[in-house]
């Protein structure tokens, strides 16, 4: 998801860089590792990385895990690169986990969610029948509202129920399908409607709003498949599917299948991407049982810069994302993979192979 405008000025960005906890800081180092070899090839682009705290080691440190100061400072940047953030044992009064991650993509509007997931290589999927590059489909998450819209509720303790309620509005889902529609008109011509609308009044009107703004885009084909049904589908002909757009909770859970019909969580970059602010990060976890031991895939988290890349819109980095993408596909065809993928290379050695081939592909 390129900005319509393509700079051709000299321009530097500034990149607000959160580490995160557990793996998030080994996976942001070889990210940065890679942005930074591109960086030194780069005419006329340069890059500012500060980096701030935020997480759950930073919420038992002084009791916020997203200060207003910090937020106030990140909204300055012009992308922010996020890593894993939170820790299963690390809870808010209500219970669940911390999430500044949904905090920034709620209050600075980051409404649409692209989880792009493509195949590198036979050996990472269980379907056997499928080869490198079969499996190349992008999910379109709305990230603001949905079911997730209940997330800072919290029910009496002598409840014997407990309610969430499933938000959709006309503007909400109206600028979801037009980001959508844009994404399937660069890529095959295809967009794939998720929803519940055999059951659910919202999704109904979620449905109906889609095909609204369908008129507007007759040059590409659409489809409307129930949720249950779309699973089912990724499992059995992943390959039939283009872009998929859908509400916050299906995206959710739709995205973590899909990882894993490509490798698993290690190869997922995510962009949660607004009008005027853009966070990008791997979609894994902080898995704090493999933190410091130098073994996660920092896959997820390279393409994550290389969307980042994407979004800036320079002519520089746009052509710096194209070489991540093609170092990646290049190292992984040769099987070179961490431990997630059946290799041996630690995280920084995968980072490594990719940083020079990227440098090469430039």
């Amino acid at each position: 998801m390129t900005p319509a405008n393509m700079p051709m000025s000299p321009q530097s960005f500034k990149i607000g860089v959160v580490p995160g906890d557990g793996i998030g800081p080994e996976v942001i180092a070889e990210g940065l590792k890679v942005l930074n070899a591109l960086a030194l090839r780069l005419d006329d682009v340069s890059f500012e990385v500060p980096h701030f705290g935020v997480g759950a080691g930073e919420y038992l440190r002084c009791g916020e895990a997203l200060s207003e100061r910090t937020f106030e400072a990140l909204k300055t940047c012009d992308a922010i690169l996020l890593g894993a953030i939170g820790l299963p044992d690390v809870r808010l009064p209500n219970g669940t986990e911390i999430s500044p991650q949904l905090d920034l993509r709620e209050r600075l509007d980051l409404y649409c969610g692209l989880r792009p997931l493509r195949l590198y290589h036979r050996n990472h999927t269980p379907l056997k029948r499928h080869e490198a590059g079969q499996i190349d489909f992008v999910l379109v998450r709305e990230s603001t509202e949905g079911l997730f819209s209940s997330r800072s509720g919290r029910p009496p303790a002598d409840t014997e129920c407990a309610t969430d309620t499933m938000r959709i509005s006309r503007k909400g889902s109206e600028r979801l399908f037009h980001a959508a529609f844009r994404e399937a008109r660069v890529r095959r011509g295809l967009l794939t409607l998720v929803d519940k609308a055999n059951v659910l009044p919202s999704m109904a009107f979620f449905r109906a709003i889609f095909k609204q703004v369908a008129e507007s885009y007759p040059d590409v084909e659409v489809e409307t498949v129930y949720v249950d049904a779309a699973a089912l589908r990724l499992v059995q002909k992943p390959e039939s599917f283009d872009v998929i757009v859908t509400e916050n909770m299906f995206g959710d859970i739709l995205s973590d299948l899909g990882a894993g019909l490509v490798g698993g969580m290690g190869m997922a970059p995510s962009g949660d991407i607004g009008d005027r602010h853009a966070v990008f990060q791997p979609a894994h976890g902080s898995a704090p049982d493999i933190a410091g031991r130098g073994v996660a895939n920092p896959v997820a988290t390279i393409l994550s810069v290389s969307l980042m890349l994407d979004w800036l819109g320079h002519e520089q980095t746009v052509k710096a994302a194209k070489s991540i993408r093609r170092a990646v596909e290049n190292v992984l065809a040769q099987c070179h993979a961490t431990r997630d993928l059946g290799g041996s290379l630690s995280t920084s050695e995968l980072g490594d192979l990719i940083s020079r081939e990227a440098e090469a592909q430039l």
